[in-house]
C-alpha cells in the first residue's frame, strides 16, 4: 500500500483541505495520513474563524508520521504561517520523497488563509524543495510578483516561479477570462512545457477543486506515476469532480470527489505540447 500525506487545514464543511485530500487518496487508494496546522471553522459559503496549530505540534506530527510510515509523496496546503511554513521546511529538507505545493492563499469567501508574512517564508524556504507547484492565476501573481493579464504573462510568471527551485509549476488557468476553456499550463525547469484544455463547466460547485487536484497529484506520484503522468491523471479526477457536482450547500459547493470511479466515461481533456 502506497502511503502519502497532506500537511494542511482542517475544513468542518468536508470540501476542501484535509477533508479533501484524503477524501481524494482514498478513492485513487493511497493510504493518506495527515498533520494538521489549523482548524477552520467554515462551510460552502466562507470562512468564519481560524484556529491555528503550533508549530512546535506541527512538527510533532510530521515525525511522528516517518517515524512509523514509508511515506512516498507528500503535499502541503494551507499553511497559514510564516512559522508554520519554516517549521515544515526544515523537516522536509531531511526527507526523500517528492513534494507537492499547493499555495492556499485565499479561501473561495475571499478570507485569507494565509498571513502575509508568510509569502516571503514560502518562496524563501519551502519552493525550493517543490517537485510541483499548483498556483492559480491570483497565487501566482503573488509568487512572482507578475500582473498575469494574458498568456504571455503566464510564461514570463512561470520562469520567475521555476527560478526559486521549483522542479515544475503548474499555472492552472480558470481565473483567466475564457469562458468556453480552461487550459492548464504546466512547466518543466528543463524548459519543456505542455498544455491541458478542459470544457470551462458553468457551476459555483469548486469548493476545494485546487486541494483536490493538488491530492490527486500527490496520490499519482506516490503510486509511482512520472510527473507527467500524474499530472494528466489528476486532471481528469478534478475534472470529473467537477463536471459531476453534489449540490450541498447553499454557497460555493464540493466537488464530487466519489465521480472519478462513477463516472469512468471519457472526460474532455486535451493535451498537448505548448
Amino acid at each position: 500500500m502506497d502511503v502519502v500525506m497532506t500537511i494542511a487545514g482542517s475544513d468542518s464543511g468536508g470540501g476542501a483541505g484535509i477533508q479533501a485530500d484524503l477524501k481524494t487518496f482514498q478513492e485513487l487508494k493511497a493510504f493518506g495520513t495527515s498533520v494538521i496546522t489549523a482548524l477552520t471553522a467554515q462551510n460552502t459559503m466562507g470562512v468564519d474563524g481560524i484556529f491555528p496549530t503550533t508549530p512546535d505540534f506541527v512538527a510533532q506530527q510530521m515525525n511522528s508520521v516517518f517515524q512509523d510510515f514509508d511515506v512516498k509523496a507528500l503535499k502541503t496546503g494551507m499553511l497559514f504561517s510564516a512559522e508554520i511554513i519554516e517549521t515544515v521546511a526544515a523537516i522536509l529538507k531531511e526527507q526523500d520523497f517528492q513534494i507537492v505545493i499547493d499555495p492556499v492563499m485565499i479561501a473561495k469567501g475571499g478570507a485569507s488563509l494565509l498571513q502575509q508574512e508568510a509569502v516571503v517564508a514560502l518562496n524563501t524556504k519551502l519552493l525550493p524543495l517543490a517537485t510541483v507547484l499548483t498556483p492559480n492565476i491570483p497565487e501566482a501573481e503573488v509568487i512572482s510578483g507578475v500582473a498575469i493579464r494574458k498568456e504571455e504573462d503566464i510564461e514570463i510568471a512561470a520562469k520567475i516561479i521555476l527560478e526559486k527551485g521549483v522542479q515544475c509549476v503548474v499555472m492552472k488557468g480558470g481565473h483567466l477570462e475564457d469562458l468556453q476553456q480552461a487550459t492548464d499550463t504546466v512547466f518543466f525547469s528543463d524548459g519543456t512545457s505542455f498544455k491541458m484544455q478542459s470544457k470551462r463547466i458553468q457551476t459555483k460547485h469548486t469548493h476545494g477543486t485546487g486541494c483536490t487536484f493538488s491530492a490527486a497529484i500527490t496520490a499519482f506520484l506516490g503510486k509511482g506515476y512520472s510527473l507527467q503522468e500524474a499530472i494528466i491523471a489528476a486532471k481528469h479526477f478534478v475534472q470529473r469532480a467537477i463536471a459531476h457536482p453534489l449540490n450541498l450547500g447553499h454557497g460555493h459547493g464540493p466537488t464530487n470527489h466519489f465521480a472519478y470511479q462513477e463516472h469512468k466515461e471519457t472526460d474532455e481533456v486535451l493535451v498537448y505540447e505548448s
